[in-house]
């Protein structure tokens, strides 16, 4: 152990969109259970050319005891990487981050055919707009709602989102990769505090940094002093429903 210079990440401001992972060219971060992780002291330069790219500010470089660097390491582990198929991708790491990655979904010949006979369903869809950024806190829908938090490619995903998840529920959508992580705090701090929200129940996808959106909605429950039970649901990049991986009583 040497006293040297290392990443620190806090997780309480990291909201998992994995951007310091591509950053990070000797492979040293990954994202885990929606958030930054550092995957070995060794892997780490201290260097810190992933802390500009963090538009969270959750990244800083410390002093403090920690293994030596250890270049001939960091070159097994990419090599390591680089053994993992990884489609349209430059950097051997990116493969941590899947969001990113360029894939063809194998679907049966007659998918569609066997789809259009099918009965339609209706919309469960119970008022518009549904993106977050354009609901004001105090619009009606939100009143003793039970509220549906879902990102913006799980409709998309999921073939039965309205049956599955819409019913029954006031939707907001986005996106924690693409948009204003803190905007979105800020935005279901004020709904949760101005109405009287009945539940939570955030979906998804199974990629890393669609994780922060449940983290977001955690922070935002805390700092509006609310106890909000909140249920997350993830969806595969298949289309398929994981098992639920926390129901928190609040």
């Amino acid at each position: 152990m040497v006293k040297r210079n290392i990443i620190r990440i806090d997780e309480d401001k990291c909201t998992g969109c994995g951007i310091c992972v591509t950053a990070c060219a000797e492979g040293a971060l990954k994202i885990v259970d929606g958030k930054a992780k550092l995957v070995s002291e060794i892997y780490c330069d201290g260097l810190g050319a992933c802390l500009p790219e963090c538009p969270e500010g959750a990244l800083a470089i410390e002093e403090r005891e920690s293994e030596e660097f250890d270049e001939e390491s960091v070159k097994k582990h990419l090599k390591t990487l680089e053994s993992i198929p990884q489609p349209h991708h430059s950097h051997p790491h990116l493969q941590i981050c899947p969001s990113a990655q360029v894939m063809h979904l194998e679907r049966p010949s007659k998918a569609r055919e066997a789809v259009s006979a099918q009965k339609r369903n209706p919309s469960m869809l119970s008022h518009w707009p549904v993106q977050l950024r354009l609901l004001p806190p105090t619009t009606s829908f939100f009143k003793d709602a039970d509220l549906l938090v879902a990102a913006d490619c799980v409709p998309f995903t999921s073939a039965n989102f309205h049956q599955d998840f819409l019913q029954g529920r006031a939707v907001v959508i986005g996106c924690p990769k693409l948009d204003d992580a803190q905007f979105y705090k800020n935005r279901l701090t004020e709904i949760f505090k101005k109405n009287n929200i009945n539940s939570i129940t955030v979906v998804n996808m199974e990629v890393p940094c669609c994780f922060g959106l449940h983290n977001l909605v955690k922070e935002a429950i805390s700092a509006s002093g609310k106890n909000i039970p909140l249920r997350q649901e993830i969806i595969t990049i298949k289309g398929d429903t994981k098992a639920s991986p926390s129901q928190d009583g609040r």
